[in-house]
């Protein structure tokens, strides 16, 4: 017969290996996606704060997921332990995984010893969003912020992570700056294991 080669066949469904599926979306799409995100969020807050929440609650569930994801096809299952390990993970393979490369930097705040800053000079959730005058605070970082803290809360680093704007010289869009400031859980446990 021609044409006929081997197929394997399996059993059962749960015997099927797990692809790794398309690897892109395409970009119109996801920024009209986040649009009516934003938009159907808008409608039912009263204010910028409650929005950005919102959008960080949305961005906490899809953080959770990716560290699921992520730890099954990258890393056999094994997750991070120790806080420079997690933050690195963050900053380069969610970061790729996501947007489609690393994150610009990872700083350790120079105040604070609990505080780490991821920075984008142009994040793609702020890159189509033109934002009205009377919402003149008002970030879509807020989700991205949410899937940070997403990944970490379900990696056991719980933290804060707020969205900022940062302006820079000579440039008209701000960059935007991921905010992390760790619980003293973290620390202590950071500090146990040396």
């Amino acid at each position: 017969m021609i044409g006929v080669g081997k197929i394997k066949q399996y059993s059962n469904v749960l015997d099927k290996p797990l692809s790794k599926g398309k690897q892109e979306v395409s970009l119109s799409a996801f920024a009209f996606l986040f649009s009516e995100l934003v938009q159907y969020n808008q409608t039912q807050v009263d204010n910028i704060a409650e929005l950005e929440r919102r959008l960080e609650d949305a961005g906490y569930a899809v953080g959770a997921r990716v560290l699921e994801l992520l730890c099954h096809r990258e890393k056999g299952n094994r997750r991070e332990t120790r806080l420079l390990g997690i933050l690195s993970f963050v900053h380069s393979t969610v970061w790729k995984v996501l947007f489609g490369k690393v994150a610009d930097s990872l700083e350790k705040g120079t105040e604070h010893e609990d505080e780490y800053m991821i920075s984008e000079k142009e994040l793609l959730v702020n890159r189509f969003i033109s934002i009205p005058k009377d919402m003149g605070t008002f970030n879509c970082g807020a989700f991205v912020a949410g899937i940070v803290r997403g990944v970490l809360d379900s990696a056991g680093f719980p933290a804060v992570v707020t969205a900022h704007f940062v302006p820079v010289e000579g440039q008209q869009r701000p960059r935007t700056t991921i905010l992390i400031k760790f619980a003293e859980e973290v620390l202590r446990r950071e500090a146990r294991l040396g």
